[in-house]
């Protein structure tokens, strides 16, 4: 009835002012209280208009570009050629489902996975929430330590300093660069974290463009590598080649390798869990905190398209990055026997560029230091989104917090000062081992990328549809998606679970073991401690 006048009123504004002048007072009442209306772009039918989305995905983009695509494409394409394109695919894939599901779901109800696994009807509340939140302030600081070291090794090949202290240099340009980065985050935030990626993302994505068509590789066999399944070996080669790096790479079966290619390749569980965080500084549907009457379903469900056009655009160019540098790879650096790794991470790429031109080195080592260092800024920052949202999880009157600042800083000094600690650690093992040996940069890394990158993953596709199912019956995800985060749950937990047998056997799986028994007794010991008497029961 009160619609129909309101209707009524908009024809004729004359003859009902004051029905006017209650609508224009609440709709100033809505713009007052933050409720976004949906962006042209969202209802736009032009592909171009959805570029104007694309924001918190260029954050993910950027976080794997640096070291999934850069380093570990190239790496697969050496090995395995094209044939490595099907399971990029398919993990992008999957990964896509992982990150859409998740983001869908803050959209549509404003809750965090984390928030919402405090939920689950198994164990202590909220100790699953705890548990990842725990592993990430563990783990996320071994990523930052890897990317400061990779860059750090950049540096020293680019002022021939590798071979000092036993090639213990590149830890120490690391630390440097380290600094320099915490620096910048210490007076960013997520406006301009978000705008330094879309620049370095759009900058690199013109780059490799322009020098796959210049390259020109065999286009069919490309795009066959991408939609033909095939059987993964390593090159005869690599098990005569004498050199240590080669020689840490062939003793590992091809299984190992590949779940390496899991974990870096498109992101991290951790990856995700921010950017369902970074939605509530883009304000998407219910993402900002708006109340459940706020929106229509139809509103919530045209919102639903802005992460669905985000993350698309994110993986389409991760996608892209893969097939230049893959091309790379195999073209390049396979039949001269190169692959990125220990103590060469970003050395052997150049000539995908000095092979059309040696004078375009510099475009080379200006793009590099840009996706490298938008890795490294990006995962610095995931530290305080991660921790803000595991204790919204465990308290959810902190969302509303004044000390927001001050905890984002102390997350952020404590990722990188953690960080800092794994470098003089790296750092004082180089330099007793010397130059004869490797960094162990991807040994130090690989525990750790079995869970953030794959294992992680395949917990957090298990429970998306469970999320799904806390949401009203129209707002639900289709069954298509529903059967793509089971399938993602299965081949995450598998990957993950046969590589920890295949890294450390029985120990690996009681480390698994002992590391779930001691979330549920922290939680266990953070709900007791939380435990208020109700003012009723006095």
């Amino acid at each position: 009835m009160i619609a129909g006048r309101l209707a009524v009123a908009r024809r004729r504004p004359a003859e009902y002012p004051v029905l006017i002048l209650l609508e224009r007072n609440l709709l100033e009442r809505i713009v007052e209280r933050g409720m976004p209306s949906l962006p042209p772009a969202l209802v736009s039918r032009n592909p171009l208009q959805w570029l104007r989305i694309f924001g918190p995905g260029a954050i993910i983009a950027s976080l794997t570009i640096g070291t999934g695509e850069l380093i570990f494409s190239s790496r697969g394409g050496a090995l395995f050629g094209y044939s490595i394109l099907f399971p990029f695919l398919v993990i992008c894939l999957l990964k896509w489902t992982l990150a859409y599901s998740a983001a869908r779901h803050m959209v549509l109800c404003g809750v965090h996975p984390l928030q919402r696994w405090a939920e689950l009807p198994l164990g202590p509340r909220g100790w699953l929430s705890m548990l990842f939140t725990a592993l990430g302030v563990a783990c996320i600081p071994v990523w930052v330590s890897f990317h400061a070291s990779v860059l750090g090794d950049f540096f020293a090949t680019l002022t021939h300093t590798k071979g000092f202290l036993g090639g213990a240099t590149i830890h120490l340009w690391g630390a440097g660069v380290l600094v320099a980065t915490l620096a910048l985050s210490l007076v960013g935030g997520y406006a301009a974290l978000e705008k330094t990626q879309l620049a370095i993302v759009g900058l690199m994505l013109a780059a490799v463009a322009i020098t796959l068509a210049i390259f020109g590789p065999d286009w069919r066999e490309l795009l066959g590598g991408f939609f033909v399944p095939r059987r993964l070996a390593y090159p005869d080669w690599l098990a005569a080649d004498s050199r240590p790096a080669v020689q840490q790479i062939a003793a590992n079966p091809v299984w190992v390798e590949l779940s390496l290619y899991v974990g870096v390749i498109g992101g991290s569980s951790y990856d995700y869990l921010a950017y369902a965080a970074y939605l509530r500084d883009k304000g998407w549907g219910r993402a900002g905190g708006e109340p459940a009457g706020g929106f229509t379903a139809d509103e919530l469900r045209r919102w639903t398209r802005a992460p669905l056009i985000d993350c698309t655009l994110s993986f389409a160019v991760v996608l892209a990055f893969s097939a230049v540098f893959v091309t790379a790879g195999k073209l390049i650096l396979g039949p001269q026997r190169q692959l990125p790794g220990d103590g060469a991470f970003l050395e052997h790429q150049a000539q995908l560029v000095t092979a059309i031109h040696p004078w375009l080195y510099p475009l080379y080592a200006v793009g590099v230091f840009l996706a490298m260092i938008g890795t490294l800024y990006g995962t610095l920052e995931i530290m305080p989104t991660i921790v803000s949202e595991g204790l919204r999880a465990v308290r959810p009157a902190t969302r509303r917090a004044p000390g927001a600042a001050r905890l984002r800083k102390f997350a952020v000094l404590w990722c990188a000062g953690a960080a800092l600690a794994v470098l003089g650690v790296s750092f004082a093992y180089q330099l007793r081992a010397g130059a004869s040996r490797p960094p162990g940069l991807t040994a130090v890394l690989a525990p750790v990328n079995l869970f953030t990158g794959v294992f992680g993953c395949g917990l957090i596709c298990l429970l998306n549809p469970w999320m799904d199912r806390r949401l009203p019956r129209q707002l639900r995800m289709p069954a298509a998606l529903v059967v793509l985060n089971l399938l993602g749950a299965a081949a995450f937990v598998l990957v993950g679970l046969r590589a920890y047998w295949e890294y450390a056997r029985w120990t690996a799986l009681g480390v698994l073991l002992i590391t779930l028994a001691a979330g549920l007794a922290f939680s266990w010991a953070v709900n007791r401690r939380l435990a208020e008497p109700s003012p009723i029961d006095g």
